[in-house]
């Protein structure tokens, strides 16, 4: 059993033929991609909006993985959400990569959005929408 906590919300995330690299397995800055597309893909799902569209945007600041088994193409992937911290200004989230249906994650990470003003970059609280869907995720 691995060191993952329960992961409730989980988003799908197909791997694809280019994530392989030479070595037949998903290169490790796939990962990356799939964290970037699990957490603003649910976070539209989840506000019922573009968030791209708000005057607040959420920028990456920090991110990290660790590697606990190889996936390969054709893998049909989950990507688990959690909220580690959530701040005035930013996001964390844990982050786990499970492969569809599986208990036992391959990977493990962390997330980490700041919120800035979508014209002048400058750090700016998290929009409301935002802030209650990230309240729902839990810890």
């Amino acid at each position: 059993m691995s060191d993952a906590p329960a992961f409730t919300t989980r988003w799908p995330v197909p791997t694809r033929w280019a994530d392989n690299d030479h070595y037949g397995h998903v290169n490790n800055v796939a990962y990356y991609s799939y964290f970037d597309t699990a957490v603003n893909a649910w976070l539209m799902s989840e506000t019922g909006m573009d968030t791209r569209e708000l005057q607040a945007i959420g920028v990456v600041a920090e991110t990290s993985c660790r590697y606990l088994r190889q996936l390969s193409f054709p893998d049909q992937l989950e990507v688990g959400i959690a909220c580690e911290r959530l701040g005035e200004r930013s996001v964390v989230y844990r982050l786990a990569v499970f492969t569809a249906g599986d208990d036992e994650p391959a990977a493990l990470g962390r997330f980490a959005h700041v919120y800035v003003d979508a014209v002048t970059r400058t750090p700016v609280p998290v929009p409301e929408p935002v802030r209650q869907a990230v309240r729902r995720l839990g810890s």
